[in-house]
């Protein structure tokens, strides 16, 4: 299992909204609004690394209000 910390940051006035679809898309176990650089931090569990990128790219960063992610993979 790879468990991996996406940090999103959003269109003004979006966190809000998109936190909520976030939480909808199947990889992500929980997704909370955060003070600081990114606006949202979401967190994913799949069974390989590529299935993190796959989630990231084409679930995640497709969704309107998502301006910039950075993703962080856990070590343990």
């Amino acid at each position: 299992m790879v468990h991996a910390f996406v940090m999103v940051k959003t269109a003004a006035g979006t966190s809000e909204g998109l936190v909520d679809t976030l939480r909808t898309v199947s990889p992500v176990t929980e997704a909370h609004i955060v003070a600081g650089e990114y606006d949202i931090i979401a967190e994913v569990d799949v069974e390989k690394v590529y299935d993190v990128l796959d989630t990231v790219a084409n679930e995640m960063r497709s969704l309107e209000g998502v301006a910039d992610t950075r993703t962080y993979i856990s070590m343990k």
